[in-house]
C-alpha cells in the first residue's frame, strides 16, 4: 500500500465518469450508425430536412466527439487520419450503382473538416488541462 488516497472526481465531473468500454461501445455504434444511414439505399428524411453536407458535417463532428472521448489517451492525429479514411470509404461504398447514392468528394471534404475542427478543439482542451494540472 502506497498510502496515498483515491483520487475522488468532483461531483460535478460525475456524469463525464462513464468506463472506456462504454465510451468506446458509443463510438463504434455510432460509426456504425453512420455507415449504414450513408450507404442505404433510401435513408429515411431527417426533421428540416438538412442538406446532405449538414448531414456530413454532424455525423463527423458527432463521431469527432465520441472519438476523442473514448481514446481519451491516445493521440489525435491518427483519429482523424482514421476518420477521414472511413468518410472516403463511404464515398466509395455510395458510388456502387445499385446502392443508387451519390459519391462526391466534397462530402469527404467536409467529414474531414468537421473532424478537423472538432479534434483541433480537443486537443486544445487537452493542452489546457495538462497546463493546469502542472501548475
Amino acid at each position: 500500500m502506497s498510502g496515498r488516497l483515491p483520487v475522488v472526481a468532483p461531483a460535478r465531473y460525475a456524469s463525464l465518469m462513464v468506463s472506456v468500454h462504454i465510451r468506446r461501445l458509443l463510438f463504434w455504434s455510432a460509426a456504425l450508425f453512420a455507415f449504414v444511414m450513408a450507404v442505404l439505399p433510401h435513408p429515411p428524411e431527417l426533421p428540416g430536412q438538412p442538406s446532405d453536407k449538414i448531414q456530413h458535417v454532424a455525423a463527423f463532428a458527432t463521431l469527432g466527439v465520441l472519438g476523442a472521448w473514448a481514446f481519451a489517451r491516445k493521440p489525435l492525429l491518427p483519429l482523424l487520419a482514421g476518420l477521414s479514411l472511413f468518410g472516403a470509404i463511404i464515398e466509395v461504398v455510395q458510388s456502387i450503382p445499385s446502392l443508387h447514392r451519390d459519391a462526391d468528394v466534397k462530402d469527404w471534404i467536409a467529414d474531414t473538416l468537421a473532424c478537423g475542427v472538432v479534434l483541433a478543439i480537443a486537443a486544445w482542451r487537452r493542452k489546457a488541462i495538462r497546463e493546469r494540472g502542472a501548475a
